[in-house]
């Protein structure tokens, strides 16, 4: 049995909930890690009442530690370049999803290794910068044996494989949509199926209607994936009600919300993820945090790392814009890019330093949670763990 025990912990994050506190905040705190789980949390001066002196011992010297963060929305393989997309919109360009096109080109033309090289480049991103679990999407192949390909790269570095065939349909299939939707319900799926775990599908003005939508996911769901929703991005749309509707695990943008997508996400177990990145880098008003927050709704924050609307991996960043442009508190923040990141994707292992969780932690060059978002930019990730292990 392998046992550390971290120490002279400032601020432990556990997000174990007690009384008013869903963070489970603990001062001058300490960690028991045993074979890579959480065997203990608590106060330091309770130490010795948990058998913990046989383990490897790590004084961080008045440092906060969170959860490892867990990035719910990511579109990690693909290749080429946008930056003259980006650059385009700093002089007024609006944004339009049809820049998904030209991703889905270069990526078709790359090699398996080219991919993997990319893929394995941000991977390790992510880990610097504090996370450690995240969800992939294909979606920027959008062929038979290219979507197998993608789903297959993403397998290799995540459980988390989300098959996005809907995601656009491609140039070759303009003249006729619903063909590509059967081969997407059909030849797709089969071939994407042993890698994946969830499905979804962009329902959005320019992408899939609620009814192809409806469709996609039922199929998905008859072949044993999971559901999951793009939605409400760049309109007041159908996203949310489809994704209530279908049960899905979560709605990812909410960026332009009714009263009624609210209300139906504060009556549900839908999470609402949020991705500030992608605001940011277009230029479209932020979602409203606050307002899902207060009615009750379930809040994730990732990051959406993709080439073309949000190109950053950092959910230190999405915390930072959360606080500041949101209406979230650190706190909430924090544990949207935690405990609601784990919600999305529906695991209990994960998001939280509860006993029995993966020991997933990242240590941080600070003494409280708060400077994630008061100090934006800088790099405070001072260690990561993950199952009890240092990576970073």
């Amino acid at each position: 049995m392998t046992t550390t025990v971290l120490t002279g912990i400032s601020e432990l994050t556990t997000n174990v909930a007690h009384g008013d506190d869903p963070c489970g905040t603990i001062a001058d705190a300490a960690i028991v890690i045993r074979d890579g789980r959480v065997a203990w949390t608590g106060r330091r001066l309770d130490l010795t009442d948990h058998d913990a002196t046989q383990g490897a011992r790590h004084d961080l010297d008045g440092r906060a530690v969170v959860p490892g963060f867990v990035d719910s929305h990511t579109h990690l393989v693909f290749a080429g370049d946008r930056a003259d997309e980006f650059e385009a919109r700093t002089r007024g360009v609006p944004y339009a999803a049809g820049g998904i096109r030209r991703t889905v080109a270069a990526t078709r033309a790359a090699t398996d290794e080219e991919l993997r090289e990319r893929l394995q480049a941000l991977v390790a991103e992510l880990h610097r910068q504090g996370t450690t679990t995240f969800e992939i999407k294909t979606g920027y192949d959008l062929t038979v044996e290219g979507e197998e390909r993608l789903a297959r790269l993403a397998r290799e570095v995540t459980k988390e494989v989300t098959f996005l065939g809907a995601h656009i349909v491609p140039p070759e299939w303009d003249d006729d949509r619903e063909g590509y939707i059967e081969i997407v319900c059909t030849a797709m799926l089969d071939a994407v199926r042993p890698h994946a775990r969830w499905i979804d599908v962009f329902c959005e003005t320019g992408a899939f209607t609620a009814e192809e939508g409806e469709r996609i996911l039922r199929a998905g769901i008859a072949a044993g994936l999971l559901p999951r929703v793009h939605g409400n991005q760049l309109s007041a749309g159908p996203g949310v009600a489809l994704a209530v509707g279908m049960g899905a695990a979560s709605v990812d943008h909410c960026t332009y919300l009714s009263d009624d997508d609210v209300a139906l996400l504060a009556g549900s177990s839908t999470v609402a993820t949020l991705l500030p990145g992608v605001e940011f880098s277009t230029r479209h008003p932020y979602p409203d945090a606050r307002r899902l927050i207060d009615a009750g709704a379930t809040v994730a924050l990732a990051s959406d790392c993709n080439p073309g609307s949000s190109f950053t991996s950092s959910l230190p960043l999405m915390i930072a814009l959360a606080v500041r442009e949101m209406g979230m508190t650190p706190a909430e923040a924090v544990w949207a890019a935690t405990a609601g990141g784990a919600r999305a994707l529906r695991r209990d292992d994960v998001g939280h330093l509860g006993a029995g969780a993966r020991a997933d932690l990242v240590v941080l060059d600070a003494p409280t949670r708060v400077h994630l978002a008061y100090r934006p930019g800088v790099p405070l990730v001072q260690a990561v763990y993950v199952e009890g292990v240092r990576r970073v």
